[in-house]
């Protein structure tokens, strides 16, 4: 089928590939021509996977979003969700009856989509699909290569409105095989690990961070003390989302870290590989990185709006998100991607379910 992957980040350059090799027509497009330029001339990705390094083709290189979205069944949006506001606009009035638009991760940014939708006048019917985690464990090595260290054997996904599920689900099958139906976009924001796992380890490895030139969260940063903050965060996220009415499975975190019983987003090894890849050895600066700006400020904000909205306490992620204000210097429960921002603060839940069920 035809595949639209929109984006120039890790993720984007990964599912291009992927979704290529596994025999689907891909439009890949992103903004910038110039770092594209090489990519543009070749239409050709080097993958770096298990299976060893070969060559993908790419069917269609471009930097024109409407010829790129235009009739796609399936449109993949692997970007960082500080980005949706303005790709959100953008595709809005291109988008057609039928497709299928998919955040992997979204961070509730299939609401974000669906409301650009609305806003800009376009009839079209459309659903909108998140998931709780990339596809993928990956890292861009050059402008025209991409290393991809272990695959999602799991992709908890919702879509809004929900009454469209089915239809969505058809088609994302097709491409991602490992998807399983969580119920709307909010609860699949909802198992989004992101902001479980990287607020603890960037807040609590901050000051090896800023000291040594690179360093590996993942590797000298997992430690004991990290681990029970993380556990003990997801812990919230799961009565939030068990307040919220949405059934298991929750997608703990800590079965990413057993070595037996239940399977969750990605395969048992996938850590070991994580860290054998050394790709995760890096300078992440902490008022920039998408693991702040992303996972903290939108993710983590969206959690703790959630656990006020329905009221649950939770301490940790409170402090967590206060940590991360006062690190990059501005409050992200005012900033963030919450409900009260986000203009969902005031129906009742009944109704706010219903209308991710029915559609805005």
């Amino acid at each position: 089928m035809k595949i639209a992957v929109l984006g120039g980040g890790h993720g984007s350059y990964a599912a291009a590939a992927d979704l290529s090799d596994q025999g689907h027509e891909v439009y890949f497009w992103r903004r910038n021509g110039e770092a594209f330029s090489d990519l543009l001339e070749s239409s050709t990705l080097t993958l770096l996977s298990e299976q060893g390094e070969r060559d993908i083709r790419i069917a269609h290189v471009t930097c024109d979003l409407a010829d790129a979205v235009k009739e796609a069944n399936l449109i993949v949006i692997p970007i960082p969700g500080t980005s949706h506001e303005q790709l959100a606009k953008q595709l809005a009035p291109c988008l057609q009856d039928d497709q299928v638009v998919f955040l992997p991760p979204g961070s509730f940014g299939s609401y974000v989509f669906a409301r650009a939708l609305k806003d800009s006048g376009n009839n079209a019917d459309v659903s909108f699909a998140e998931a709780g985690t990339l596809p993928y464990l990956t890292r861009k090595r050059s402008p025209t290569c991409v290393a991809i260290n272990a695959y999602a054997t799991r992709l908890p996904t919702g879509v809004i409105p929900y009454r469209k599920a089915k239809h969505a689900f058809t088609i994302l099958k097709q491409a991602y095989a490992v998807v399983e139906d969580v119920g709307d976009g909010l609860s699949a924001a909802l198992c989004n690990h992101g902001p479980i796992i990287h607020p603890p380890l960037i807040m609590m490895n901050a000051a090896p961070m800023q000291h040594f030139d690179s360093w590996d969260i993942h590797n000298e940063g997992t430690q004991a003390a990290v681990r029970s903050v993380a556990d003990k965060l997801d812990q919230e996220r799961i009565k939030v989302r068990e307040a919220l009415g949405y059934m298991a499975p929750h997608f703990p975190l800590a079965d990413q870290y057993r070595d037996d019983g239940e399977i969750s987003l990605y395969g048992r090894d996938a850590l070991k590989k994580l860290k054998a890849s050394n790709d995760w050895r890096e300078d992440i600066s902490l008022t920039e990185h998408r693991y702040m700006l992303e996972d903290v400020e939108l993710g983590l904000a969206l959690f703790v709006s959630c656990a006020d909205y329905i009221g649950i306490e939770a301490p940790i992620a409170k402090g967590l998100l206060a940590m991360g204000g006062a690190i990059v210097g501005r409050d992200f429960r005012a900033s963030g991607r919450t409900l009260e921002n986000l203009g969902l603060s005031e129906p009742d839940w009944p109704s706010l379910s219903a209308m991710l069920r029915e559609g805005l």
